[in-house]
């Protein structure tokens, strides 16, 4: 009497062998239908991956890995887990990746650059690619990476790096404009972390703006991108003596409202607030708050196609980074990567 396949448990495994025994076909066959679909009949294919399911058969991504080279997991990094802007970011990109096979692991900064080397260090090994979401480290440690894996960059710019920008000049010259048609004479920005590439192009393209509408403008900062260091900044404000402010981030706006709120500042009469992002909540607070808006989605579904076509092209070339595939802009609609202003209840006629 011939021995049944032993079902598999969650503690044992099965392995293609057990789903070739199962199936009646060999295990090379077993192989092509479960990593390269469509190689064989669509009867064989069904009645292995049958047998694959009775077994309870998970793929091994790192023993599939062994092969192929390829374990079809990204890395994906962001300063800070808690922030709500990287909601449709990373669901942008997690859409791309399904949609091709790939899986996203997340890893956390906290907004710091030791720790984001250090978990890049230990998940490098495991992972095909890197998207770069709002990184801390430096432009040196970025390309050193690019060099072992590639990478793709979001809101970040470094030489011989993929990178997915939108621009940002469009959304702060309508918020300087609105600003200027409000009376606004005298505005300030919040900026970000010393360490955020965005901040300081944020500020550059701000200082533009002001002085082509013929406005002042004075930069508070360095400031950690959080709700406390909005809170935090008031005081620094009204010393600045202005009448509105466009903060790095909608955190920020969002803690700076509160506090002026809190101080008796009546937001907007005494002082308008513009956020950066329009990220999930920033429409939540009373008075909702007018945000300059980035297409956050396709930025995470931009970066993810980017880095997919890198994979695909070191298949093909055995190379990393010997060329640079063509952007999928034609795909996935680059040209709609701009800002814009979205007005809402924080920003009003300027204090007299």
């Amino acid at each position: 009497m011939t021995d049944s396949p032993k079902r598999a448990t969650p503690n044992t495994g099965a392995t293609i062998y057990d789903i070739a025994k199962l199936a009646g076909v060999n295990p090379s066959t077993v192989s092509r239908a479960l990593t390269t679909p469509g190689r064989i009949s669509a009867r064989t294919e069904a009645k292995i991956k049958a047998a694959a399911a009775e077994l309870n058969y998970r793929v091994n991504p790192f023993a599939r890995a062994l092969p192929t080279g390829r374990t079809k997991l990204i890395a994906v990094t962001i300063a800070d887990i808690t922030n709500p802007v990287f909601f449709d970011v990373v669901r942008g990109a997690e859409q791309v990746a399904g949609a091709n096979g790939y899986t996203l692991v997340l890893a956390e900064s906290q907004e710091s650059s030791a720790r984001e080397s250090a978990t890049l260090e230990r998940i490098l090994p495991m992972v095909d690619g890197v998207v770069m979401i709002t990184t801390r480290i430096s432009d040196e440690e970025i390309q050193a990476i690019n060099d072992s894996k590639p990478v793709v960059l979001v809101n970040r710019h470094v030489q011989d790096v993929v990178d997915v920008v939108p621009d940002i000049d469009p959304g702060i010259r309508q918020a300087v404009e609105h600003l200027a048609a409000l009376g606004h004479k005298h505005i300030a920005f919040l900026s970000g972390p010393t360490t955020s590439w965005m901040s300081a192009a944020r500020w550059k393209s701000l200082m533009a703006a002001a002085l082509a509408a013929g406005l002042t403008v004075v930069e508070i900062g360095p400031n950690a991108p959080t709700l406390l260091t909005g809170r935090e900044s008031l005081d620094r404000i009204r010393a600045a003596g202005v009448t509105a402010v466009v903060t790095y981030n909608d955190l920020m706006a969002i803690g700076l409202l509160r506090q002026a709120q809190e101080a008796g500042i009546s937001v907007p009469a005494q002082l308008s607030i513009i956020g950066f992002d329009n990220s999930f909540g920033s429409d939540f607070t009373t008075p909702p708050l007018t945000t300059i808006g980035q297409p956050l989605s396709e930025l995470g579904a931009l970066a993810l196609s980017q880095l997919i076509s890198i994979l695909d092209e070191v298949v093909v070339t055995g190379e990393v980074g010997e060329s640079t595939p063509e952007s999928p802009a034609s795909i996935a609609g680059a040209e709609t990567l701009n800002t814009q202003l979205i007005v809402r209840g924080s920003t009003g006629a300027a204090a007299r």
